[in-house]
């Protein structure tokens, strides 16, 4: 729910139980969800699923040290980075399975936001997991970090009025056609268009 465009009516708070279950269910139902850190964040529009049995996964092959937090509590960070550049963040689900943060609506701290991207145009601030990565300022620091409402916060609404888009998964050749990609319909934010 917006107000202005550095200003979010946020629901409550979710409890970390909220992520104990099916990543691909968790990935429709956070569309529409408000992600915060440190007081930067928006309206979350674009996500996709990654189970432990997905090749596409980071957990396909088992627990190492840059996924470990992929098998630790839900409802916690897994971050890790793109390409060596990029920083992109996701709440981990049942044991090893993730929610990537695909793209948000930015809504609070929006000057932030155009400062760290050096972009002052609001769809290219966190359309992909990159671009919102560095608008939010993830790190490694944020790596197995709670979502618990100090640095890292989620805040679902009690219902979607928008419909939401599926389709399959961006950027990885492996289970491509699998559709785990979930959108905000009509969204301007979107880091691609749904087929």
């Amino acid at each position: 729910m917006r107000t202005s465009s550095d200003q979010l009516l946020v629901p409550s708070l979710v409890p970390p139980s909220f992520f104990d279950g099916d990543t691909v269910a968790l990935a429709r139902a956070l569309i529409g969800a408000t992600l915060i850190v440190r007081g930067v964040g928006g309206l979350v529009v674009e996500t996709e699923a990654y189970r432990h049995d997905d090749a596409a996964s980071h957990s396909f092959n088992g627990e190492t040290v840059r996924n470990r937090a992929m098998f630790g509590p839900p409802g916690h960070a897994y971050v890790y980075r793109s390409y060596g550049i990029h920083w992109c963040l996701n709440v981990v689900c049942a044991r090893g399975q993730a929610v990537l943060f695909r793209a948000i609506e930015p809504g609070l701290g929006v000057d932030a936001m155009r400062v760290r991207r050096g972009r002052d145009k609001l769809e290219d601030l966190c359309a992909g997991p990159g671009r919102l990565g560095q608008a939010l300022g993830i790190d490694r620091a944020d790596d197995g970090q709670p979502f618990d409402g100090c640095d890292l916060q989620i805040h679902v609404p009690s219902m979607m009025s928008q419909p939401i888009l599926v389709g399959p998964r961006i950027g990885i050749t492996k289970n491509a056609d699998l559709p785990w990609r979930f959108g905000l319909s009509g969204s301007p934010h979107l880091s691609r268009r749904f087929a």
